[in-house]
């Protein structure tokens, strides 16, 4: 969910910022997940009537929610990771 990771740092973003720090994903795709998420009420769309058109993807409710476990897990990696991969390349972990 780096999308999700992206808004949570960086709060209210444009379509361009999320493209530019999104590693390469394309615009077509990160237009479908952002419309997705938003369809999941994770992400809210804020429009603005300007010309030409602009809108920013911020995280709703439930987004933030989501960062709960995405931070706990991160944590969990940081601990265990290491041994974990090194498991399984049959190396014995520390």
């Amino acid at each position: 969910m780096p999308v999700v990771v992206d808004l949570s740092r960086d709060g209210p973003q444009r379509h361009s910022e999320l493209l530019a720090g999104a590693g390469g994903i394309s615009q077509k795709m990160l237009t479908q997940t952002l419309r997705r998420m938003e369809r999941m009420t994770l992400v809210r769309r804020r429009r603005y009537a300007e010309a030409p058109p602009r809108g920013e993807d911020e995280l709703a409710g439930a987004g933030r929610d989501l960062l709960v476990p995405i931070d706990a897990f991160s944590a969990w990696v940081d601990r265990h990771g290491h041994a974990v991969t090194a498991a399984g390349y049959g190396e014995q972990p520390d």
